[in-house]
């Protein structure tokens, strides 16, 4: 949801593929994979233009891998996570966007000791665990295996950094810095899908400015 604020990953893709297409940003803050496979059919449908759809990313395992004594509401078990992640693919493939146009994100890490400050000034305690958001991570890096979609590891990847902090504002959210990573790591799978893209409309210059109906229609 947060991805189209200032220097969000969303709103970076949205300026990259102005004039190509249209980045809907259809994120749901605090949303697990329980809930959004349920929402799933009132937000792509034949009918919003499927069959139009580019590329569709996936990015859930944040809430779910919650820890279930600690915060119950937001956590769903592993199995249920990775057939609920499945059965979102289906839906889509039901719909006419095939795999090859499916991105899964998994989790970023968890940065405990920030993330434990939030909690405790909440008056709860930390619940979440890094290693517990690696087990999702894998479990969607497996679920892109058997459903022959793509996947961006962001749990391994920004964890090569030994110091993943900076990519994390309170531990868990995204940083400025986690948005540019993320953009840019999106992206590379992206450009190659839609670099060609043909503009819409022609470039001003282009246009003749004695007959624009020529240009234009």
């Amino acid at each position: 949801q947060f991805s189209f604020q200032e220097n969000g990953w969303g709103a970076f893709l949205a300026e990259r593929l102005v004039r190509k297409c249209d980045v809907v940003n259809r994120g749901l803050s605090g949303y697990n994979t329980r809930w959004a496979k349920l929402v799933l059919p009132q937000l792509i449908s034949k009918s919003t233009g499927a069959e139009s759809t580019v590329a569709v990313t996936i990015f859930f395992g944040a809430n779910d891998s919650a820890l279930k004594d600690l915060n119950p509401k937001q956590h769903v078990p592993l199995e249920e996570y990775a057939a609920n992640l499945k059965s979102m693919i289906q839906y889509l493939k039901s719909v006419d966007i095939t795999e090859d146009r499916i991105i899964l994100i998994t989790p970023p890490p968890l940065q405990e000791s920030a993330w434990e400050k939030e909690c405790l000034a909440k008056g709860d305690k930390l619940n979440r665990r890094n290693a517990t958001t690696g087990e999702y991570a894998q479990a969607c890096v497996q679920v892109a295996r058997d459903c022959g979609t793509d996947v961006l590891d962001l749990w391994t990847l920004m964890q090569k950094n030994q110091d993943f902090s900076s990519y994390l504002s309170d531990g868990l959210h995204l940083s400025t810095k986690g948005n540019s990573f993320l953009a840019a790591q999106l992206w590379s799978r992206l450009d190659k899908k839609l670099s060609a893209l043909p503009w819409l409309l022609p470039y001003w210059r282009d246009v003749d400015h004695t007959n624009p109906e020529a240009s234009l229609l």
